[in-house]
């Protein structure tokens, strides 16, 4: 109390509003303060109490006042010792260790961030950009190793455990075997006296012992165990461990989608927006060198480049007349056609070399380079389409973010229907085109002959397109960017300067990651341990990509905008993800498991296990899933659900009108600084027009020069009157 009443009587409080958040006013409607209270005052009698509060430290942190003067106003408060109860006191006690033990948890939890120093040196010398992208992978490994622990502790592990103490009892058969006897004819032990070399065949190719592994779906039994109340469907757990691995991937990618999304809307706004951002808080102020900090300059002009571009090309395109604009509308429709030409012969090309590779049958390596052909096929189309779509969207005449655009989606489109032909080839071959009741297709329900284990087929498809991937990227990084820096640093040749080194490209990389998982998403059924294969190779690309990118490459001058890559690449991800949870979900639903291999193969469908298992439950819990089934529960669940959605909406149309309210008080402020400045300039023009002009004298410039006196001021060489020559 005496401290507050000694701060109001040296310092009356003022006559207007000094909040640290500033007044909703305009600054020229604002109230002059009373003379001796323009300084900035800080309320001493604010109590410890209130500093225990999260919101505490905002009032003093944005006071503009030097850290000295911070730093004694927080000891004086330190220093007040509150009367509170022993209740207050308790919980101020228990806030403050709750408090300090998630510091340390934090603490202690970034350091089993994988690869976080790597990272921010990655960022401290090619920016933010290209960190992402390394962000981004190191997701990618987390949530395939959580993946891998998922299907490991649900199916590989009590796979093992079943297998090795001999509980081989299965399900009780629910078809009769008589009339399937030739789809009973799989055995894919491999000889034990092959020649050496076969074993890399078979490793490469997934034939063999690999295909005789917990690596395929084949090897896997329809093991069901029951034994003093203890009982374990190893079918029911393969398939809801696979529901669950999809489900918690969608989770993942929605929570970190959020993230992005957030920031994405914080730094969203036009143009105007966008160069201020720019300008202002566009440093990036954890760069280390001076190349890094070049790179980040050339990086900035560019971004500025590309909107001045892209408002030049606005302009151009309004200007032009009906004739210019429907001939330059018809050479789009036209290019974009060659494009599709282009995709539809990749397309076209895939299922015919995918039928090619599935009919014939060869030994050796022949074999091995025909079962590789698709994937040779889909890789090579991945890589040289897009350059051609590039270089045909050059003469689209678009502006440089939209062309990056459409060229991003074009690759997307190419990866990811690619994936989806070589899978409906494999279906038409599998199912002998839809028509299960032909003759190839009969008895089994597929074409037993050619895919005896339909399921490890699939998977080995998958295996060799992500293996495929991997011998790719570390064949380039060893025979062609090696190679290409070692020339252009030895060689001075115009060409090889002209060529320089290779530009790492942040959305091409992002892809092809992309890519690489909608693979593994797809293959996940068929392939249990095709998880901790990626999480191995994306470990070893983290690695490969940190020495290119700091031994071979160059951060690319021409940047995509950061604030949408992240959203846009997780976007593209959600799209594999759903493309691999439709072959999921058809899978299990309508094709014929296979009947020599696999936990599902005497049933109708991998899905019929689901209503076996709730047959075999109690009636308390079959009425209780029951419920959950029925229009009781879905009815009311779905009105929640949109009125959670309405609340939602409402909540966001909220925040958009703070969001809008705030850029229009920003708006004003600048209103208020250009108002300010102008009055300014018209107050020293009144002040020059109303002052004396004096004769300019030779000795104006010796007293203007010798009133400082190595860089301070000298008074005694100002003089009282104006000086006279002798």
């Amino acid at each position: 109390m005496e401290l507050r009443e000694f701060h109001n009587k040296v310092h009356p409080p003022a006559d207007y509003d000094i909040s640290p958040y500033g007044s909703q006013r305009s600054l020229r409607l604002r109230t002059v303060p009373a003379e001796g209270t323009s300084a900035v005052h800080f309320d001493w009698g604010s109590t410890p109490e209130n500093a225990e509060e999260p919101d505490e430290p905002r009032n003093l942190r944005e006071l503009p006042l030097h850290m000295g003067l911070k730093r004694a106003v927080w000891q004086v408060q330190k220093m007040r010792v509150p009367v509170v109860s022993r209740w207050g006191s308790w919980r101020i006690k228990q806030s403050k260790t709750f408090r300090h033990f998630c510091e340390i948890a934090k603490e202690v939890l970034s350091y089993l961030v994988p690869w976080k120093r790597g990272i921010q040196k990655i960022g401290g010398h090619f920016g933010g950009g290209v960190q992402s992208y390394f962000l981004f992978l190191r997701f990618l490994v987390i949530l395939n190793l959580l993946s891998f622990l998922l299907i490991a502790a649900f199916v590989l592990v009590p796979s093992i455990v079943f297998r090795s103490i001999g509980f081989n009892s299965s399900i009780p058969l629910s078809v009769n075997l008589t009339s399937v006897n030739v789809c009973l004819q799989y055995d894919p032990k491999p000889d034990p006296l092959a020649v050496f070399y076969t074993y890399f065949l078979d490793l490469v190719s997934g034939t063999g012992f690999m295909e005789y592994s917990y690596l395929f779906y084949g090897y896997y039994h329809d093991t069901m165990v029951e034994s003093k109340g203890f009982s374990y469907n190893i079918p029911l757990a393969y398939l809801l461990t696979a529901a669950f691995y999809f489900i918690f991937c969608l989770i993942c990618m929605i929570i970190r989608m959020g993230n992005v999304a957030s920031a994405v809307v914080a730094t969203d706004g036009g143009v105007v927006g966008r160069y201020s951002m720019l300008v202002f808080t566009g440093w990036d102020h954890g760069l280390q060198g001076d190349l890094a900090a070049k790179l980040k300059k050339n990086n900035l002009r560019y971004q500025l480049q590309v909107d001045l571009e892209e408002e030049r090309l606005q302009q151009k395109a309004a200007s032009l007349t009906l004739g210019q604009a429907f001939a330059l509308y018809a050479l789009r429709i036209f290019l974009n056609l060659v494009v599709l030409a282009l995709i539809g012969g990749t397309f076209y090309g895939i299922a015919e070399v995918t039928q090619f590779s599935q009919s014939e049958k060869t030994t050796g390596f022949n074999a091995l380079l025909l079962q590789y052909l698709p994937s040779i096929v889909i890789t090579t189309s991945n890589f040289v389409v897009p350059l051609l779509c590039d270089k045909i969207a050059l003469l689209e005449k678009h502006s440089p973010s939209t062309t990056v655009i459409l060229a991003l989606l074009r690759a997307v489109f190419l990866r990811l229907v690619s994936l989806g032909v070589l899978l409906y080839t494999l279906w038409e071959q599998i199912t002998c085109k839809g028509e299960t009741s032909s003759q190839a297709c009969t008895p089994c329900g597929y074409k037993y002959e050619q895919y005896k284990c339909w399921e490890t087929r699939v998977g080995q498809e998958m295996y060799k397109l992500t293996l495929f991937d991997f011998l790719i990227t570390i064949g380039t990084l060893i025979l062609v960017e090696f190679p290409r820096r070692i020339i252009v640093d030895h060689c001075s040749c115009k060409l090889a300067q002209w060529v320089g080194r290779q530009e790492f490209l942040v959305p091409p990389n992002v892809l092809a990651l992309v890519y690489s998982q909608t693979v593994v998403w797809t293959g996940a059924l068929f392939s249990p341990l095709l998880p901790l294969i990626n999480t191995i190779k994306f470990i070893l690309f983290f690695y490969c990509k940190k020495i290119t990118l700091f031994q071979n490459c160059q951060p690319a001058l021409r940047t995509f905008r950061s604030t949408s890559s992240n959203f846009f690449f997780l976007l593209v991800l959600l799209f594999g993800w759903i493309l691999a949870s439709v072959v999921l979900i058809y899978s299990v639903a309508k094709i014929h498991p296979s009947y020599g291999c696999g936990p599902f193969r005497f049933s109708p469908s991998m899905w019929y296990v689901v209503p076996e298992a709730v047959d075999m439950l109690t009636s308390t819990s079959k009425d209780f899933l029951f419920y959950i089934g029925s229009q009781k529960f879905s009815i009311p669940l779905f009105i929640f659900s949109c009125v959670l959605l309405c609340y939602m909406g409402a909540l966001t149309s909220v925040h958009g009108k703070s969001v809008a309210l705030l850029k229009s008080q920003c708006k004003l402020e600048q209103r208020d600084k250009q108002f300010l400045v102008k009055q300014i300039e018209e107050l020293n023009a009144t002040m020059q027009k109303d002052e004396p002009q004096l004769p300019q004298r030779d000795t104006e410039r010796f007293y203007q020069t010798e009133q400082e006196w190595n860089g301070y001021n000298n008074n005694a060489f100002i003089p009282d009157e104006d000086p006279r020559a002798y």
